[in-house]
């Protein structure tokens, strides 16, 4: 076995706590979007062209609504600025890759993928030389599994329409929990989150999602301002120790 093809594959490995935690999230995923209107071709189109759980989720639940095509843009491109800032910090470990790598791989990068692909890079032990291919690994396998479990919810949604009901997203819920917890790591990002949560609660009621775009800007001004604060404390502890 090539050294490439088993770093895919360890990718893959690496990422199967994700897949299960993604698999009701989308069986649920599948079931709204039949159940809201879209025929079994767009929803499984959305699943391979868009592939953003959370962007898909509101997507279908503004569809549903009645919402235009203007705000359904607007808020799904809101939601997943997010990815800016997991490229960001991927950045410094793919630079070198040629676009033919760079592109599907941007593409590919979701919340689970890069909550173990950024632990991979970070890891020092572990050579560069085929980090990539662990990187293609992690992606195709959420990839598949956000298809397969599309599918599956899309043909469940014919047969019981209440499955929506049924609780399952909770799943995923527990997975973004186990992705963030790990990474607040210093105040900045406990600020960050907490600001976000509290927000994202006191905001719900807001139409159209409104409340997790203004729980996630206030969250990163909120990390930012206690990055800066911390940054100045530093320069004060470090003009008293001269």
């Amino acid at each position: 076995m090539s050294a490439r093809f088993q770093a895919a594959l360890h990718g893959a490995r690496d990422t199967i706590p994700m897949l299960v935690g993604a698999l009701p999230f989308g069986i649920i995923f599948g079931t709204l979007a039949v159940a809201s209107g879209l025929s079994l071709g767009a929803t499984l189109a959305m699943s391979l062209l868009v592939f953003a759980g959370s962007a898909q989720f509101i997507a279908v639940s503004l569809v549903a609504s009645g919402a235009g095509l203007a705000v359904i843009l607007l808020t799904t491109f809101i939601v997943n600025l997010r990815h800016m800032l997991y490229s960001a910090s991927l950045l410094p470990f793919v630079r070198h890759l040629p676009q033919r790598w760079r592109v599907p791989l941007a593409f590919w990068l979701t919340d689970e993928s890069y909550a173990v692909v950024q632990h991979h890079y970070h890891d020092a032990q572990t050579p560069m030389t085929h980090k990539h291919w662990y990187f293609l690994g992690s992606c195709l396998a959420m990839y598949s599994n956000w298809f397969a479990c599309t599918l599956i919810g899309a043909l469940l949604g014919h047969a019981l329409p209440g499955m929506a009901g049924w609780g399952l997203d909770f799943a995923m819920v527990a997975t973004f929990i186990g992705i963030v917890v790990p990474m607040l790591r210093t105040r900045p990002m406990l600020v960050a989150a907490l600001v976000a949560a509290v927000v994202a609660l006191v905001a719900h009621p807001l139409p159209y999602k409104l409340g997790l775009m203004l729980a996630a800007l206030l969250g990163v001004a909120a990390g930012v301002m206690a990055e800066r604060l911390n940054a100045r404390e530093r320069l004060e502890v470090a003009d008293e120790q001269l």
